[in-house]
């Protein structure tokens, strides 16, 4: 799996400003998000069940972005624009792809509808109601009136988010009856997304219905499922069922998660022994790999190979545990077999090119510097490929292009400071009038102004 967990959002999703969720926030957990996980097979699962949605709104399924966010809540959220986040709770408590495909149609909806823009805007228009209720204070208080004054002051947040609310409210019910528009024109049910509202948001409403109006940024659940359930019900494709493609890959996708999230006790759990399908055994290789039983692990993925020899996920998953239990060399076969399943699938490239740095050194870095071009070729911000990218051409001894490749991996990172170190490095080393050299110029000058912008913020913060 999972070829990374990162810690945060990446420099583009990080300073995005505005988030759209597709559920109450009342089911949020109190933890953070721990942070995203890169997973071929689970990324190409959510494609595969988006894409159609997509396309079914006019929009192109390349310039939407998927991400799935390490968090044990149900929820799920378009921001900066059209990147669509998907935690692995909702995943997880899912009981049907039809549940997922509706909270997927749902986040279209927000997408096609504009709704980014449009919150963005309603956010400015907040200000003159906050402002307007703070002015009122400070008069209030240099009239005499200090209680009056204090409670028009506290009060301000309460004047902007109402004004707020009454906007999102109706983009969320825009964006459900749009969901509908959208699974209707690619022949699914909106019974998931019923169900889903009524097993996963429902439970939650007593809760949300103690809050002020005012921080109501979702309509109450059983609205939303009122408004939804004559259309759902009266819609031509009602009946419409999960697909056998898609069940198969909603059961691979929520065993692979339980094995990589969950503790070897909770798999084994869902997935006990006598289980003998091919999800159970999926679920019980990642557990056992993750508590490092090799034997075991290799035991399950060994049955999984017999029984299906061109699944490339399976291939992977034996490169991964070989490679992380210092068998590199073992491992470059079964990332090579899954390469050639799935070709040009960037963090498989990458897979097999740090196997083969590992693995052969100086000798295998033809093979991998040209896997990583064409990786980063593809997700130019993957801060993994360009880190792999910079100890393959270390390996080399061509410094310049190692201090370049440090410098894309930190900027992909949003580490402006190390990333205008790197590439200051890169330029003095490289040829000048080369892509390279420019390409570090171009780092240098970006990454520099974003450093001094940042300094200027703070000293003014500090005066």
């Amino acid at each position: 799996m999972v070829a990374s967990v990162v810690s945060a959002f990446g420099r583009r999703i990080a300073e995005a400003a505005v988030a759209l969720g597709a559920l109450a926030l009342i089911t949020a957990t109190p933890a953070a998000a721990q942070g995203l996980i890169r997973d071929a097979e689970i990324e190409e699962t959510l494609r595969v069940y988006t894409n159609p949605l997509l396309e079914a709104a006019g929009l192109d399924p390349a310039d939407v972005d998927l991400y799935i966010v390490n968090d044990a809540s149900v929820n799920a959220f378009v921001a900066g624009g059209q990147n669509i986040f998907v935690h692995t709770g909702l995943i997880l408590r899912a009981d049907t792809p039809n549940e997922v495909i509706g909270v997927l149609a749902h986040e279209t909806g927000h997408i096609s509808g504009g709704h980014g823009a449009r919150r963005s805007q309603d956010m400015q228009r907040a200000l003159g109601p906050m402002l307007l209720s703070i002015g009122l204070g400070v008069l209030a208080i240099a009239a005499g009136a200090p209680d009056a004054g204090a409670a028009l002051i506290s009060g301000s947040s309460a004047f902007g988010m109402g004004e707020i609310v009454r906007h999102t409210q109706v983009q969320e019910s825009s964006a459900d009856q749009a969901a509908m528009q959208f699974l209707d024109a690619t022949g699914q049910s909106g019974r998931g997304l019923i169900s889903f509202f009524n097993t996963q948001i429902r439970p939650y409403e007593f809760m949300s219905r103690r809050a002020p109006p005012w921080m109501m940024t979702h309509p109450f659940s059983s609205d939303r499922v009122e408004a939804l359930r004559e259309r759902v019900q009266s819609a031509e494709n009602y009946n419409a069922t999960d697909s056998e493609e898609n069940l198969r890959r909603f059961r691979f996708m929520q065993a692979k998660l339980v094995g990589f999230i969950q503790t070897q006790g909770q798999t084994l759990a869902r997935y006990p022994l006598r289980d003998t399908s091919q999800p159970a055994r999926y679920a019980r290789a990642v557990a056992y790999y993750r508590v490092s039983d090799l034997t075991r692990a290799r035991g399950e993925l060994d049955v999984l190979m017999r029984e299906d020899p061109n699944n490339p996920y399976f291939q992977e998953l034996m490169g991964q545990i070989l490679f992380e239990n210092g068998r590199a060399e073992e491992s470059i076969a079964y990332h090579r077999r899954s390469l050639e399943l799935v070709p040009n699938q960037p963090l498989l490239q990458i897979n097999l090119a740090r196997a083969l740095n590992a693995a052969e050194g100086r000798a295998g870095t033809d093979e991998s510097i040209a896997l990583l071009q064409a990786a980063v070729a593809r997700e130019p911000d993957n801060a993994y490929a360009w880190r792999e990218l910079a100890q393959a051409r270390d390996l080399r001894g061509e410094e310049g292009l190692a201090q370049l490749a440090s410098a894309e991996q930190n900027f992909a990172l949003g580490d402006y400071n190390s990333a205008l170190s790197f590439a200051e490095r890169a330029r003095r080393t490289l040829p000048r009038n080369t892509p390279s050299y420019q390409r570090a110029n171009d780092i240098v000058l970006f990454a520099g102004n974003e450093v001094r912008d940042r300094q200027a913020q703070q000293r003014g913060r500090r005066s």
